[in-house]
């Protein structure tokens, strides 16, 4: 309760009218969103009255504008998105459990003590086929509208028209990365599309949706000429594209391409692969625009970053302006399936017809089906950002982001994710919330342009079609002026949606005919598909109720399922001194034969002298210098930003490189056991024993904020105070981001590292094998393990390689050839040192090596055999063969080649492991750019 009577009311000077501060979403709702952030104790006049509030709202959040009893639900957009927990009087702050939580993380004062209202269930929607409205979309222009865009063969004019390298999978992801920087003016002309799917042995679920992203992003508009680049074997290739469109008949692809096949070392295959798409640059650069319909111009609608303002500014602003597009004959796209569910009213108001209704919810129910097999609802989609700025939960989230659904729009079509456009009007595909994942379907489906709302100011951008971001109101607008577009803001302070969605349009029309958008200015953007998901159907412990409700039940999960840490101790093997029992999984070794057995190795000179380095309190074979991205929206910024500091030496010789490691994870994905893998692995990163110095760069608006890795580091006994911490959105943009980050590597004074003898048994590392493995290779690997677990080192594999699952392997390292278990959770650290294995819930090559990374191993020492592999951005790999065939195909990217016997072959591999230690060998993906960093969502990860 509170004071609201004349007795409490102070100066008249410093009371605010509702106006100022409140904005009523609809009339007739009995809460309203605060538009800026209220102190408690500010005075507000509503409608005469005085009401002085309890507490602090912040700006974006709800507080009561009329008496709402306890179990009353509270309106937006005439929507229940909560329910009181006891009477609210005028001036309450409208706060959830959920809601309540990430503020007080924030460290804001003057909050409740306990929550004022719960989230409203979410009950399936019933549609009431009687009363469906099949209307009629909106009234078409007499005279339609045109824009200087590139006419095509078949289907719409490209906005732009690039080059694109486009990989089939993420075996060819750094390829096309390093074969765009050879033809790069600094224009953008030629752009590499690298993601993160594909690369995992079998056949991946997301199979169908991978190829008909590839294919359509081969068709889409903007798209001058495509090289399809894959690697020799895999699933994922250009004849697997091909196939599927002949399957499902696509078109054929009309403009200049070629299928590329990587046979040959890395540097033979960009000149090759160069030499293909050479020819091609003046034939599309001499391509000009000319006068085409506003029929051709097909917008993707997203939403990123989004707050309490989106529904009520930026997303009625871009759907009015779609409005106007397909009055003049074009198509808008919808997407982001999670955020939809709880408006499937709105979303079905005026619809096409009864099959298009009952599709959409078709739609959305699979969608739950496939998260609640992972353990998760659709509740779990508003990341912390959006919770911090004032979506609550999914309610006023899937309400706010259906805005961008004009009244006055009729829902044409519903498609599956990157299908091709069935017609024209306004469609709605399937895709998760995740932005880039929802975007690639879009662009994939033949959008040539997105318009993307945000509140925070995300800053995401595609390759090759255009983005327009609105923002959600005038103070953000102002604080990333450079990288955002419009102000929808401008809605809130008075000026008419007409006249903004006027100005808007005329915007649209401009950047269509090929004026730069703010983020093409900017120079910043990214790929990231739907990405796999790793089951279909309930695991043990997840059950769905009759009403489609997600339950789950940690303890009758399988350890593997919820990746759970393990005891971190090494094997107990026979021969091995002061070596401890393994993890809850592994099994001992029994005793080896007394003498002449697998363990007598032979005879191998004792581990060379490495030339290490003494940094702080440790000593390791380099000192990083790291830039961290908390979630996927900053990473290539973070890349950006670690390629200027190595650049420009922003940290002096403290340290010897400067690492950047981008990724696909903390936004746009499920939480629980995956969030937690994930955060595992990051930190890993951070505490790793070859970082020295290590700055986490936030985008501003994902669930894994910087806040979030602050509390991280304590629950893990690290000092926060440590490290540097900087905010793309709250630091005000690309600019003034990069002059904090500059600042803080520069703000130091740490003496050079010192170069130390030392062997390899300072080390830790992990041994791979990719290929088939002769009986000699195998011992050799098993010795080479042997003599630095023996030296005091350590070794670590993994649970799903090709070595532990190899019996003349384990026979020959441990003398045993029964099989092993882990030891330590994928990314986990290890207690002890010795022979050490890691849970890998796949078998992806850069999901294993990040792994191996955040466990703390320093090199990856891999055998490959019939091809060769990237390398990790921040941990050595070092590949090796014996195959001739191997040799001779793939020799110019090998670091070594060994032959031989098992003692041989094993002295090669200790040689050149203690040669990249020291400094004195690059190994060679890593000198050629073939590098990556990703992170695995484990078995119960997926996106949303």
């Amino acid at each position: 309760m509170h004071d609201s009577s004349p007795t409490s009311q102070p100066e008249a000077e410093t009371m605010l009218r509702f106006d100022e501060i409140g904005v009523l979403p609809e009339p007739g709702d009995n809460v309203a969103i605060s538009s800026r952030r209220l102190e408690a104790g500010t005075v507000i006049d509503f409608s005469g009255t005085p009401v002085t509030l309890p507490h602090t709202v912040l700006e974006g959040h709800r507080f009561v504008t009329r008496p709402v009893a306890t179990g009353e639900p509270l309106l937006s957009w005439h929507t229940p998105f909560a329910r009181a927990l006891r009477d609210l009087e005028i001036g309450d702050y409208v706060c959830t459990p959920t809601s309540l939580a990430a503020v007080a993380a924030r460290g804001v004062e003057g909050l409740p003590a306990e929550p004022s209202a719960k989230n409203e269930p979410l009950d399936p929607y019933e549609l009431d086929e009687s009363a469906l409205n099949l209307g009629r979309q909106v009234t078409s222009v007499e005279q339609p509208g045109t824009f200087l865009g590139y006419p095509r063969e078949q289907g719409p004019a490209g906005t732009r028209n690039h080059v694109v390298l486009m990989a089939t999978s993420s075996r060819s992801s750094g390829f096309v990365t390093e074969l765009a920087k050879r033809f790069d003016q600094g224009e953008g002309f030629v752009v590499p599309v690298a993601h993160t799917e594909g690369g995992e042995d079998g056949t991946p679920n997301n199979l169908s949706f991978l190829l008909a992203t590839l294919a359509g992003f081969a068709l889409n508009p903007n798209v001058g000429a495509v090289l399809i680049v894959d690697t020799d074997g895999e699933l994922v290739s250009g004849q697997a594209i091909k196939d599927f469109m002949a399957e499902r008949g696509y078109p054929p692809i009309r403009v200049p391409h070629a299928y590329f096949t990587r046979k040959a070392g890395f540097e033979t295959d960009l000149t090759a692969a160069g030499q293909l798409v050479e020819p091609w640059l003046p034939i599309v650069a001499a391509q000009e625009r000319q006068e085409v319909p506003l029929a051709d111009l097909w917008i993707g609608l997203q939403c990123g970053g989004s707050d309490a303002f989106s529904g009520v500014s930026a997303n009625p602003l871009s759907g009015a302006v779609a409005r106007e597009v397909i009055r003049h004959g074009g198509i808008a796209v919808l997407a982001e399936t999670d955020e939809l569910i709880g408006a499937e009213g709105y979303v079905l108001k005026n619809v096409r017809d009864l099959p298009t209704a009952r599709k959409f919810l078709r739609t959305v129910q699979s969608f739950k089906e496939r998260v609640g097999w992972h353990g998760h609802t659709a509740e779990g989609n508003p990341s912390g950002g959006n919770v911090y700025r004032g979506l609550y939960n999914i309610v006023l989230k899937s309400v706010g982001a259906a805005r961008k659904l004009d009244r006055d729009v009729r829902l044409d079509h519903v498609i599956d994710y990157a299908e091709r456009m069935p017609g024209h009007g306004f469609v709605f595909m399937d895709s998760p919330g995740n932005d880039l994942e929802s975007v690639a379907g879009q662009v994939a489906s033949g959008c040539n342009l997105i318009f993307f709302t945000t509140g925070n100011g995300s800053i995401t951008n595609f390759p090759f079609v255009p983005t327009i971001k609105f923002v959600t109101t005038t103070t953000r607008y102002n604080l990333l002026a450079a990288e955002m577009d419009v102000d929808a803001g401008r809605y809130l302070t008075g000026t008419p949606m007409a006249d903004l969605t006027t100005e808007t349009l005329d915007l649209t029309i401009r950047v269509a005919s090929g004026e730069p958008s703010a983020g093409e200015q900017a120079g910043h953007s990214q790929v990231s598909i739907w990405r796999n998901w790793r089951q279909t159907a309930p695991r043990p412990g997840i059950s769905i109720t009759p009403d489609g409700r997600t339950t789950r039940n940690l303890k009758d999960l399988p350890t593997e399922a919820r990746d759970a840490p393990l005891p971190g101790t090494p094997l107990k093997l026979a021969g091995y001194a002061g070596s401890q029992e393994g993890g809850e999984e592994s099994a001992s070794a029994p005793e080896p034969p007394a003498s002449g057995g697998a363990l007598a190795s032979p005879a191998l000179a004792p581990l060379g002298a490495v030339r290490l380095l003494r940094v702080d309190d440790r000593v390791v074979p380099e000192a990083v210098g790291l830039i961290l991205p908390t979630s996927l929206c900053s990473g290539q910024i973070a890349l950006r930003l670690a390629g200027q500091g190595e650049l420009e030496g922003w940290a002096g010789d403290a340290v010897t490189r400067m690492v950047a490691l981008p990724h696909t994870e903390g936004c746009g994905s499920s939480g629980g056991a995956s969030e937690e893998t994930f955060a595992r692995t990051m930190l890993g990163y951070l505490l790793h024993p070859n970082t020295r110095m290590a700055l986490l760069l936030e985008h501003g608006c994902e669930k894994t904020h910087n806040d979030y890795f602050r509390s991280r580091l304590v629950e893990a006994g690290a000092d926060p105070s440590r490290f540097g911490w900087a905010s793309i959105q709250a630091d005000g943009g690309l600019d003034a981001v990069t002059a904090r980050v500059r600042d803080w590597f520069g703000s130091f004074n740490l003496p050079a590292p010192e170069e130390v003898q030392s062997t390899l048994a300072e080390l830790t590392v992990a041994l791979e094998a990719r290929g088939p493995l002769t009986p000699e290779t195998a011992k050799a690997l098993a010795l080479t393990g042997r003599e630095i677990v023996t030296a005091g080192g350590s070794v670590v594999l993994s649970s799903r390689g090709a070595l532990l699952n190899d019996e003349r392997f384990r026979y020959a390292a441990f003398g045993s050839h029964e099989l092993v278990g882990p030891t330590i959770a994928h990314g986990q650290r290890f207690a002890a040192k010795g022979w050490h294995v890691m849970r890998m819930p796949g078998t992806d090559w850069m999901e294993t090596v990040t792994g191996f990374g955040a466990g703390g191993v320093q090199q990856v020492l891999a055998h490959v055999a019939s091809g060769t592999l990237s390398a990790q951005r921040f941990v050595p790999v070092i590949e090796f063969s014996s195959d001739p065939e191997t040799v001779a195909q793939y020799g110019d990217d090998l670091d070594a080649v060994a032959s031989g016997d098992a003692s041989e072959q094993a002295a090669v591999a200790l040689e050149t492991l203690a040669a990249v230690a020291s400094r004195q060998q690059v190994p060679k993906a890593v000198a050629s750019g073939n590098v990556g960093f990703q992170i695995t969502r484990g078995l119960l990860g997926t996106s949303m």
